[in-house]
């Protein structure tokens, strides 16, 4: 009984250790954003740690303000008007907007706000994509598409919150 309580603690620290080594191994994956002519207005870096992907901004040239950033789901940005990057990343069917009882989709998040410099630094924390493998992973079928809308998302209007026009785009590829 006792050698048997030891090969579970073995067990159980080889799975914690394997688990780090995955974690570790899942470098951050850096997407450049681009608006409708093709000039860079910065880069959004996703890491995913604890079973949640993290969005970290690092944006200039867009007007200040409130924009949505929505997960689309084709990993293509042809501008000016990036429709290649096709409707929302939504592997569940689901209906647009975090705050919408039939939804949200899998690639709706909060809004973020550019300073008055056209600046944007921040993180957000989707809670419906993953860096994985499965259905919810920004890597399904190809990849996916990031893109800036010109406002704000109002987290309930069907099939894209009313954000307005896509003013940038960066695909997200392994």
């Amino acid at each position: 009984m006792k050698q048997l309580f030891r090969g579970v603690m073995v067990g159980v620290g080889l799975g914690a250790v394997m688990l780090a080594v995955n974690l570790a191994a899942q470098g951050p994956v850096k997407v450049e954003l681009k608006d409708g002519t093709g000039q860079s207005v910065g880069t959004a870096s996703l890491s995913e740690s604890m079973g949640m992907v993290h969005i970290q901004l690092d944006l200039k040239g867009l007007k200040p303000g409130e924009h949505a950033l929505h997960v689309h789901g084709t990993a293509k940005c042809e501008g000016p008007a990036f429709t290649t990057a096709g409707g929302h990343f939504n592997p569940a069917a689901k209906k647009h907007g975090l705050q919408n009882p039939e939804g949200p989709h899998a690639g709706d998040m909060e809004n973020f706000t550019v300073a008055a410099d056209g600046t944007a630094k921040g993180m957000l924390m989707p809670k419906g994509i993953s860096l994985g493998s499965g259905a919810n992973s920004v890597f399904t079928g190809g990849g996916t598409a990031l893109v800036i809308h010109a406002g704000p998302d109002d987290m309930k209007t069907d099939p894209a919150g009313a954000a307005g026009d896509r003013i940038a785009c960066g695909v997200i590829t392994k």
